[in-house]
């Protein structure tokens, strides 16, 4: 990715940094994302734009970020992707070294990539997708990234983490490797802005990025799980709650209190002797939560009961 000087960033308009992304929309969801890694710092706060009910945007090589809240202004506007990306191009004087990807609301896309753009560049499109790469190792890049995507299952982080992997395993990056991103959109906007993002993660400097991401969409995952668990738990729905946080702590085994709140959940279902062994293990590999354990008490997460409270406290003996 080749960046300029903008806002409070000051990037180099001469010196090329390698980019590949894709721009794609969900059909089953309406969900739209843009998922991209680069050999360069912070490629998230740069490159990927969206917004629920509009469309989605990559806006690389020498980048205009412009290309990515303008475009997304002009498709709420009701102009497809491709005319508003017709627009933009046409009074961009430096359109040549641009490379642009983008996705409406109806799975329409539309993608630049400019003659001057630093090879191997290209890009290639397919329903509801495109994909888009500058200075790559091989021009087998975005070919591949496009069969991948259509071949990839799952939702559509998992299928977008596909594509940037195959990327990578075909050469990816010329100049390597250092930060990568990806953001998602709801496809049934609420009109608040935050409610709307369903993912929203970036790797900002790592010596294996894409591996970092994929780290972290299994997290998201598991935290995802919790805070439905939580709302089950708001609502009195407590069998559906400890779903929710056994999926969670099996997502994320790494991190113990997961399995805690779990544990909480049973006490409070009457499920005291199953919550036991958990406490115990949970205790031996987080004694901070165990120190915590009777704070919970007075907000009323565990019950008032002394009896209760000593059995949870010695279940690690």
């Amino acid at each position: 990715m080749l960046i300029f000087v903008f806002a409070t960033f000051l990037y180099s308009q001469k010196r090329p940094i390698s980019t590949y992304s894709i721009v794609a929309y969900d059909e089953k969801t309406g969900e739209m994302g843009v998922a991209v890694q680069s050999h360069w710092f912070s490629v998230g706060s740069v490159v990927p734009w969206a917004k629920a009910g509009v469309g989605a945007v990559a806006t690389q090589s020498f980048v205009k970020i412009e290309y990515g809240p303008d475009g997304l202004e002009l498709m709420e506007k009701g102009l497809t992707a491709q005319e508003a990306l017709d627009a933009l191009v046409s009074r961009d004087t430096s359109s040549a070294v641009r490379q642009v990807g983008m996705v409406d609301i109806n799975g329409v896309v539309a993608v630049h990539t400019g003659e001057k753009c630093i090879e191997f560049a290209g890009h290639k499109t397919g329903k509801g997708f495109t994909v888009q790469a500058n200075i790559m190792a091989s021009p087998t890049v975005w070919p591949l990234m496009a069969i991948t995507f259509e071949q990839a299952e799952g939702d559509l982080a998992e299928r977008m983490m596909a594509t940037l992997e195959a990327a990578q395993t075909e050469g990816g990056d010329l100049r390597g490797k250092q930060s990568a991103s990806m953001l998602i959109v709801s496809g049934t906007p609420t009109g608040v802005s935050w409610k709307d993002v369903v993912l929203d993660l970036r790797v900002e400097d790592h010596p294996e990025p894409l591996k970092q991401l994929r780290r972290l969409i299994r997290i998201n995952r598991a935290y995802r799980h919790a805070n439905t668990g939580d709302h089950y738990m708001e609502t009195g729905d407590i069998k559906n709650a400890l779903v929710e946080y056994d999926l969670s702590s099996k997502l994320y085994p790494e991190n113990p209190e997961l399995k805690y709140w779990a544990a909480v959940t049973l006490v409070g279902e009457g499920r005291l002797k199953e919550a036991l062994p958990m406490f115990g293990e949970v205790f031996k590999r987080a004694p901070e939560l165990k120190i915590m354990t009777p704070r919970i008490v007075p907000p009323g997460l565990l019950p008032n009961e002394n009896k209760v409270l000593d059995q949870i406290m010695n279940a690690e003996q």
